[in-house]
């Protein structure tokens, strides 16, 4: 719970400046557009740092990193209540990024190092919730504490709240660390940082109209080689700083790979349905954070049940099922209009919010599942740099689509019938992560789930059994 509570932090907060950027783009007489740049900054400020996460850890124990992300997240936090000026709002939004590109994976290996495998999924069902409350309850804090107090506070919550965190950390999180002597991959870690923060920047500004077209595509290319040439650069060392060859693990390819594409969709819809409900439908944004905020609520429900769903049906069939689940749900968003009744909208995104926490409760999970304790940090970090890209990805094809939208169209506004194509497009290729869940053997997982039809394939410091 203590972990969970920094993730919850972390998750909202990334959201919750959103909804406030038009008010403190006026207290500082600058224009909203230039405002973004405390967003896409914050982004970047991840993407450089989250590979660096994973080796600290090992160097320095899991307990000594997490509290010191949570105090620098804290600090970016007070930095970004008193500044009075937009350079100082994206130099605080950098320190806050590299508070929260530690929290995160640092956090889930520490659950991972001390909760038995057979706890596990409980447990990661406490770690989704936050992941998903806190981009949905964002919009709606952010729009209350704008509307009703200063802009400041949705930065001073952070503070008793880091407080309490440093607190419980230091008294209850275990040290633990594993050996590890090799030095720092430097040479890698510029690559895949440089990697990291120009994809990312390309996509958040995909069909946003802030950058240039030829911006964009250069900042795409740019990101895209400096990846492609860490791919090369990770098959020659003896130790990089993310260990693309974990891959070759069954388990954790489809968990990173699928679940990549499934995320791509789940990132576009707190872009989309935002949207959609202001734009489209005319609502107010407190109206519409409170609508969303049903999908919330499914999220929490899911933590209680989904042990006992993994152990009858199994990581490989609940994965395939609820992947088709998930994507008949978001596809039926395309359907919306203002004519619809709200009851009916909640309860569409209730049950999505049950079935997509599900998901990743599973996903997060089955990742280590034959992952040996000397690489699970290497492990925690290649997922997390996986799933801030794919969420980045989402949020820039979900702007994509609504620009090709209105060119197809020929509309120079956002109306209630142009999100459809967004939402029937991100449904489709969340579908295309069946083509790696399809590929797990029926008890993979089954260690972690419960349901052991067969002796499962267990990874050792060799890559054997389950590597392909």
């Amino acid at each position: 719970m203590i972990v969970a509570c920094a993730l919850f932090m972390e998750n909202m907060d990334a959201t919750v400046i959103a909804t406030a950027l038009p008010t403190i783009a006026k207290g500082f007489g600058e224009s909203p557009l230039r405002l973004n740049l405390a967003i896409t900054c914050y982004l970047l400020s991840l993407g450089i740092f989250l590979p660096l996460s994973g080796w600290l850890a090992d160097r320095l124990g899991a307990r000594t990193v997490f509290s010191s992300a949570i105090v620098v997240f804290t600090l970016g936090s007070i930095g970004c209540s008193t500044v009075e000026s937009l350079p100082q709002l994206v130099l605080a939004r950098i320190v806050q990024g590299m508070g929260g590109a530690m929290m995160v994976p640092v956090g889930r290996l520490v659950v991972l190092r001390s909760i038995p495998k057979a706890e596990l999924v409980a447990a990661m069902a406490y770690l989704t919730v936050p992941a998903l409350i806190g981009p949905v309850i964002g919009p709606p804090l952010g729009g209350f504490i704008v509307t009703y107090f200063s802009w400041r506070w949705i930065f001073w919550i952070n503070i008793p709240i880091g407080l309490l965190g440093i607190a419980l950390a230091l008294r209850y999180v275990p040290n633990v660390r594993e050996a590890r002597e090799e030095a720092l991959d430097g040479a890698g870690f510029g690559m895949v940082s440089l990697g990291l923060a120009g994809t990312m920047f390309g996509f958040e500004n995909v069909g946003r109209g802030i950058l240039s077209n030829d911006s964009v595509i250069a900042l795409l290319l740019f990101g895209l080689a400096f990846l492609a040439a860490y791919g090369w650069h990770a098959g020659r060392v003896d130790a990089p700083i993310i260990d693309v060859a974990l891959l070759r693990v069954r388990t954790f390819r489809a968990s990173v790979l699928g679940g990549f594409l499934f995320r791509i969709a789940i990132g576009a819809l707190p872009f989309l349905t935002p949207l959609m409900l202001q734009l489209g439908f005319g609502l107010s944004p407190f109206a519409s954070g409170m609508i969303t905020f049903s999908g919330a609520a499914g999220a929490m429900f899911m933590k209680i049940t989904a042990p006992a769903i993994l152990r009858a049906l199994g990581f490989r069939r609940v994965l395939l099922l609820n992947t088709m689940v998930c994507a008949v749900s978001v596809a039926c968003y395309g359907f919306f209009r203002p004519s619809t009744p709200h009851a009916l909208i909640i309860g569409v995104l209730l049950v999505g919010g049950f079935f997509r926490s599900l998901q990743f409760t599973s996903l997060n999970t089955l990742a280590y599942a034959d992952i040996d304790p000397p690489r699970m940090s290497r492990a925690t970090t290649l997922s997390a740099v996986g799933q801030q890209l794919s969420l980045s990805f989402g949020v820039g094809l979900g702007a994509l689509l609504l620009h090709s939208t209105l060119v197809w169209k020929g509309h120079d506004e956002l109306g209630a019938g142009d999100f459809s194509f967004a939402y029937f497009s991100i449904a489709a290729i969340s579908l295309t992560a069946l083509s790696f869940f399809s590929r797990l053997p029926v008890d993979a997982g089954a260690e972690i789930s419960g349901k052991k039809e067969e002796p499962p394939e267990v990874v050792t410091s060799a890559p054997a059994a389950p590597v392909e």
